[in-house]
């Protein structure tokens, strides 16, 4: 390989696809096109006068020319990768962009008004927020900050515990007004799919003979199929209590609470922009305790039941 004529941006692609296996995963990962792909991975092989990988019928596999290539590409990766943590660890102006992960229901349902007060703060950042049901992983800095339920942080992330989420069983008002079974494990209900295992897993243990009717891996798709009258669904009461037409049936016993926390690389916990953002947005979300934990009152009284 001639390093002076090479485009190291092409590594990028061609371990895009190694990881993935496929053209299409590739493309989603760099946030590109299939056929953008196709094109670079074809020159770069082309330049390189080697075949990188095998175009087999269910994907892309490694040639022995490219697995040999791969361990030195993910080094450099890695490097790069490093470095510019470390180079934007030092930036102390309070400008720029930063990059925050969530899941729908809290990129939705709790973040919106904080964000909105953190730019009124500080105008010269940027935020940009990812929507993700599968961690993004901040190491390779996919994101900046994430904001992650019940997870134990990676011994390479740092941050803190900025709340507990309560979670309750919740039905549309016109089903509530209907009448709920006392038997809660015998009704219709909306369940996750692995995505929020947490959940499911929790339910599970509270309700072993509830089946559920409806899966999604959305919580925002849960609420809008439990305000279509679907059947329960188990919510966060951060969320829920604030939605129309929802009606908490139950609260869900203590030990079902998960952990909220807000979390970024420790490279970057000295970053200025990303020091202010964290610190704004725990102080936001302790404020929202009450919220957050199902003590915040409804619209009417709660109608509760036992399981």
């Amino acid at each position: 390989m001639d390093a002076q004529n090479q485009n190291w941006d092409d590594l990028r692609f061609f371990l895009a696809v190694s990881r993935a296996g496929t053209l299409s995963g590739a493309a989603r990962s760099l946030g590109v096109t299939h056929s953008t792909v196709f094109r670079r991975l074809g020159a770069f092989e082309e330049r390189l006068g080697v075949r990188l990988f095998e175009r087999l019928p269910d994907g892309y596999a490694l040639t022995g020319a490219g697995e040999a290539m791969q361990e030195t590409a993910i080094r450099i990766d890695e490097e790069v990768i490093a470095l510019s943590r470390q180079v934007t660890g030092q930036d102390q102006r309070l400008s720029g962009l930063i990059r925050i992960t969530a899941i729908d229901m809290l990129a939705i349902g709790l973040l919106p008004s904080h964000l909105a007060a953190f730019h009124a703060a500080q105008p010269g950042i940027e935020l940009e927020v990812i929507v993700s049901d599968t961690p993004l992983d901040l190491t390779r800095r996919e994101a900046d900050v994430a904001l992650r339920i019940g997870n134990t942080p990676q011994e390479t992330l740092v941050g803190r515990r900025v709340g507990r989420l309560a979670f309750g069983a919740y039905a549309s008002a016109e089903r509530a007004a209907q009448g709920i079974d006392e038997d809660l494990a015998g009704s219709d209900w909306i369940g996750f799919g692995r995505s929020h295992g947490a959940i499911g897993h929790q339910l599970a243990d509270w309700l072993p003979k509830m089946r559920p009717i409806y899966r999604t891996n959305s919580i925002s798709a849960a609420i809008a199929a439990a305000r279509a009258g679907i059947g329960l669904a188990p919510l966060p009461c951060a969320v829920a209590d604030r939605t129309p037409d929802l009606v908490r049936i139950a609260m869900f016993p203590e030990d079902f609470r998960l952990d909220l926390w807000l979390l970024t690389h420790e490279d970057l916990r000295n970053t200025a922009r990303i020091r202010a953002f964290v610190d704004f947005m725990a102080d936001a979300l302790a404020t929202d305790a009450d919220l957050l934990e199902g003590r915040r009152p409804q619209a009417g009284p709660p109608r509760t039941t036992t399981p």
